[in-house]
């Protein structure tokens, strides 16, 4: 399993419309994108901005690529993006899936050390 993640900020007068502007174009992308197992939108206060992390998790970077069409390191934006962020990660980062524990039976098993 992979772990996609990608970072965003918004002026804090913002941050509720981008999370709902992000729910029905980022979360919905990646869920009905085939591969994807989870979308998860962290959303933290620091100063005057919210800052958002979108955090995905996929079968294989087969799946990732799916949704991020040729390049599947490059971040994925949306029409109203310019609008909102006032910074933002333009590459993301895959991560490999050790242990992803309360899952479901879809999860990976844990390794073992050693």
């Amino acid at each position: 399993m992979i772990a996609r993640f990608w970072r965003g900020a918004v002026h804090r007068k913002d941050g509720d419309a981008y999370a709902e502007y992000m729910q029905a174009t980022g979360i919905a992308g990646y869920t009905r994108t085939p591969g994807n197992r989870a979308a998860l939108m962290l959303r933290g206060n620091v100063g005057d901005q919210y800052q958002f992390v979108m955090v995905t998790l996929w079968d294989s970077m087969d799946a990732v690529t799916a949704f991020a069409r040729t390049e599947p390191k490059k971040a994925v934006f949306y029409p109203e993006d310019d609008r909102f962020l006032i910074e933002r990660d333009l590459t993301v980062d895959h991560y490999q899936v050790h242990t992803a524990a309360g899952l479901g039976s879809s999860a990976p098993a844990p390794r073992e050390a050693g």
